[in-house]
């Protein structure tokens, strides 16, 4: 009991101790929302603010990652790693105190937040400006609404998770607390559990439109963190959904000591019969861990057919095994939920932490200190034991040589490409600090896009001596490097298509459309290049327009969003003139270097 106390303490305050975790970061044209173009919006009736003498809450400086097994890697500084995640976002918690009974506000009229700008990041810490969305809100939101959160780029989800996470003005067509909805729910697709929390606590819950108490029930439960309900219960119950509002009222009556009350709200659900009984004995055993229910609860897995957001976030917050096939078949965001929840089972969170760092939840030095922290447990696995020794020798090996060999082994021992290509993630430091006279063969294409899935682009610049032009290294330095390079014509796009062994020469595509966008290849070139390939990247659809459009306008909160909208599903079904246009409307909006690392990133996982 007392293990399954403190799972429950750890779950109900979250929103400290995030912080001290180790963490930080392709749609077909129906995939698309409605209205690209220029839809006229009306305005929606917007609540008068409360005057406030206090600035927005700003994030708390970086924890330092836990220490664990020792992977002390060599001081190389990437040039905009800040992007990555746990660089810019980090838990901060609230200053309000919530009770189950009735709104209670503790902040005086002053400390209270607008809702005229909301979100946790300023340009000063890593966000984007507060224009960046323009002026157009409910055509943002429809856009959040319809981008799935599946994106074939972890670059392109780090830019979007910071897009979504800055400080932004809230247009005059939609009400700020409905726009912060829409945020935290694309956010939660994502699998960004702890940075949709932080747009959730942007807004004072007293203000919460009926869309963010929604939003605001699953992004608790993703941090299983059944204490943040409590605040919103007295809404949810007169808009929501009212049984399982019911449960959560039952559950912050047990945590105020109301033993009673809490009896008597689980009795009325079950007997409404609208929330299956399983649902309901994982409400009491969260009672039962106050101490204000029964304390003998059993939760049986058997006749549970899928995982959804209760069972997930209840599960978690009083140490409930999960089963390996449930989380199997639980819907993808559910990993970086479960990597990002610092009560999880350690198993679980390595389990689902190669995903977590493909996709860019976790970024490469969350992702070693993960595995560093577990390795130092009691027993770890044979398969861990084995991974964080190829890690260590691959930033401590006595040479050159010997680390890069340890690094191969790391990129050949995952089994499928998102375990692959998170070995590149994790030696992303390690890469950066090989010297480049070490002999890599001829062409280490694996040590250069290594060192991009963290950003480490003047590091890879130092490579470009010893690569061959045509071959896939230079593709991916061609496209990623911070400054271009010399010699790049249709004629080594030709050498590079040679070799090229993606299906229907896809990779080559993709590097003629990264060039092109990033303005690296002359339009003649560009055009004898594309004929060879026999691809067009002038193609206009509502998409294309509306990127572009929103790149004329300097909306780079916008591009990215659309960018997004452009980038759902998988690489291998990316439309190359799909990624031109990203390139070239991120470069437009001076985000250059984020162009550049979802350039090369698509050839290093096409």
């Amino acid at each position: 009991m007392t293990r399954k106390l403190l799972a429950l303490t750890l779950g109900l305050s979250g929103t400290a101790l995030a912080a001290a975790l180790v963490l930080p970061a392709i749609a077909q044209e129906s995939l698309l929302p409605e209205g690209f173009g220029s839809p006229a919006e009306t305005p929606a009736p917007r609540p008068t603010p409360t005057p406030s003498t206090s600035p927005a809450p700003t994030p708390s400086a970086r924890p330092a990652p836990p220490t664990g097994t020792a992977v002390t890697p060599p001081p190389v500084a990437p040039t905009i790693a800040a992007a990555e995640p746990g660089d810019a976002a980090t838990e901060d918690g609230t200053e309000e105190e919530a009770t189950s009974g009735g709104l209670k506000y503790d902040l005086p009229p002053g400390a209270r937040r607008l809702l005229t700008r909301i979100g946790p990041l300023t340009p000063e810490t890593g966000g984007l400006a507060p224009d960046a969305f323009g002026v157009r809100g409910q055509y943002a939101a429809a856009i959040m609404r319809a981008t799935s959160g599946t994106l074939a780029s972890r670059w392109g989800q780090i830019l979007l998770r910071r897009a979504l996470a800055s400080a932004i003005d809230t247009p005059e067509t939609i009400n700020g607390a409905d726009l912060a909805a829409e945020r935290a729910a694309l956010l939660l697709r994502m699998g960004e559990s702890t940075t949709a929390r932080r747009i959730v606590q942007s807004v004072d819950y007293d203000r919460a439109t009926q869309r963010l108490v929604a939003v605001a029930q699953q992004t608790y439960l993703a941090n299983a963190d059944p204490a943040g309900l409590c605040a919103y219960v007295p809404a949810g119950l007169a808009h929501g959904d009212e049984q399982a509002w019911r449960l959560a009222a039952a559950i912050c009556a047990g945590l105020s000591g109301e033993a009673g009350p809490a009896g008597w709200a689980i009795g009325r659900v079950r007997s409404s019969g609208k929330i299956a009984n399983f649902d309901i004995l994982l409400a009491e055993r969260v009672l039962g861990a106050t101490g204000a229910g029964r304390r003998s609860t059993t939760i049986e897995w058997d006749k549970v057919d899928r995982l959804t957001s209760w069972r997930f976030g209840m599960a978690t917050a009083t140490a409930v095994p999960i089963p390996d096939p449930l989380r199997a078949s639980a819907p993808p965001q559910m990993r970086g939920w479960t990597v990002l929840a610092p009560m999880t089972e350690m198993p679980d969170r390595i389990a689902a932490a190669p995903y977590a760092a493909a996709r860019g939840v976790l970024s490469s030095d969350a992702y070693v200190s993960l595995l560093s922290a577990a390795a130092g447990e009691e027993e770890p696995s044979e398969a861990l034991e084995e991974q964080t020794d190829r890690l260590r020798s691959a930033f401590r090996a006595a040479n050159g040589a010997d680390r890069y060999a340890a690094m191969q082994g790391l990129w050949s021992a995952g089994t499928g490409p998102a375990a692959r290509y998170a070995a590149m993630v994790a030696t992303a430091r390690a890469a950066a600090g090989l010297p480049p006279a070490t002999d890599v063969g001829d062409d280490p294409w694996q040590l250069v896009g290594s060192m991009l899935t963290a950003g480490y682009d003047n590091n890879a610049m130092a490579w470009v001596p010893t690569v061959s032009v045509g071959s896939r290294a230079w593709g991916i330095l061609a496209v990623g490097s911070p400054r271009p390079l010399n010699g790049t014509t249709a004629g080594a796009i030709g050498n590079f298509a040679s070799d090229d062994d993606s299906a229907e020469g896809l990779r080559s595509k993709l590097l003629l459309a990264g060039l092109a966008g990033l303005g690296r290849i002359e339009e003649g070139q560009a055009a004898s290049a594309a004929s060879d390939l026999g691809i067009s990247l002038s193609k206009q659809t509502r998409w294309t327009r509306a990127i572009e459009a929103a790149a004329q306008r300097r909306e780079p909160g916008m591009v990215a969003l659309l960018a997004a909208a452009g980038m759902q599903g998988d690489w291998s079904k990316m439309p190359p003139y799909h990624l031109y246009h990203i390139v070239r409307a991120l470069r437009e909006v001076g985000l250059g270097s984020e162009a550049r690392m979802i350039a090369a990133e698509a050839l290093v996982r096409v």
